[in-house]
């Protein structure tokens, strides 16, 4: 009987303590303000628990093999998954290498005779066999480099060759290299001044009435000046604006950092200058 009264004391003791917690409890609840749960800041702290797996995943699956020039991302994913990516390199074909960029610059009709200016422009061979291959394709279409007359010299050069068609007939005008490391700025200019038409009497008295040159990306004018003191003003448009604007243009060409801009003089007018004036 002595136990069974500390058992049953126990459980009275029991008892009223649970009951004095759920009385704590319930007035703590009154005092407690219930309101709108705080959304911005449950988001918060999500995106920057998100940001800090993303940062842990990818400072330790990022592997570069550099002998390969192959970017590959590993070990991302959940338990034994694994996502990898590979980037290779572009061929010889995607930098144009063979076969060069071809870009219409400028187009139009002069005394009934179609005119247009084109531009090639030819990646850089990244090996000996690249240049070699380059060497042909350019001698099968009438290029040749200043420096080409050994296939080597061509490796991890660019090239620009310009031709003016008239009538389909097709001249040279301009070409050279391109250097990725040496990109023009400023008021940095190139150009050649050339008749729409080749001269036949023999007498070399055509007038240099077309101009076409390559300035920086940033030129927005180019002043054509003409021998009897009138100019011609080339603005700067987008690739795809129209090729047989009335108006001088200089405009972006696939393959080139530079800009190209084309003028032209009326009839019996001359080039007298050009220059970057904006």
């Amino acid at each position: 009987m002595s136990a069974d009264r500390e058992t049953n004391q126990d459980m009275a003791h029991g008892d009223t303590t649970h009951t004095d917690i759920a009385f704590l409890l319930a007035g703590a609840a009154d005092e407690v303000e219930i309101g709108i749960a705080p959304y911005q800041a449950v988001v918060r702290g999500g995106r920057r628990r998100r940001a800090r797996r993303w940062a842990v995943a990818s400072a330790a699956a990022l592997v570069i093999a550099v002998s390969t020039g192959t970017l590959a991302l590993a070990g991302i994913g959940n338990g034994d998954e694994v996502v990898q990516l590979a980037i290779q390199p572009p061929t010889a074909e995607e930098r144009h290498v063979y076969e060069p960029q071809r870009s219409t610059v400028a187009e139009g009709t002069d005394r009934r005779r179609e005119w247009w200016v084109t531009i090639d422009v030819w990646g850089a061979p990244r090996s000996e066999v690249e240049a070699v291959r380059q060497f042909n394709a350019m001698t099968e279409s009438g290029v040749k480099p200043p420096y080409a007359k050994i296939p080597k010299n061509l490796v991890g050069r660019g090239f620009f060759a310009v031709n003016l068609v008239v009538d389909d007939v097709k001249r040279p005008v301009m070409q050279g290299e391109i250097d990725r490391t040496d990109g023009m700025s400023g008021t940095d200019l190139e150009s050649a001044a050339v008749p729409l038409e080749p001269d036949t009497s023999g007498q070399s008295g055509a007038l240099n009435r077309l101009v076409i040159g390559r300035v920086a990306p940033t030129a927005r004018t180019v002043t054509c000046t003409w021998d009897d003191g009138t100019t011609s003003v080339a603005r700067k448009v987008p690739a795809n604006y129209a090729r047989n604007s009335t108006d001088p243009v200089i405009r972006p060409v696939a393959g080139s950092q530079a800009a190209w801009f084309v003028c032209l003089a009326a009839e019996g007018k001359g080039s007298k200058s050009v220059k970057v004036t904006e």
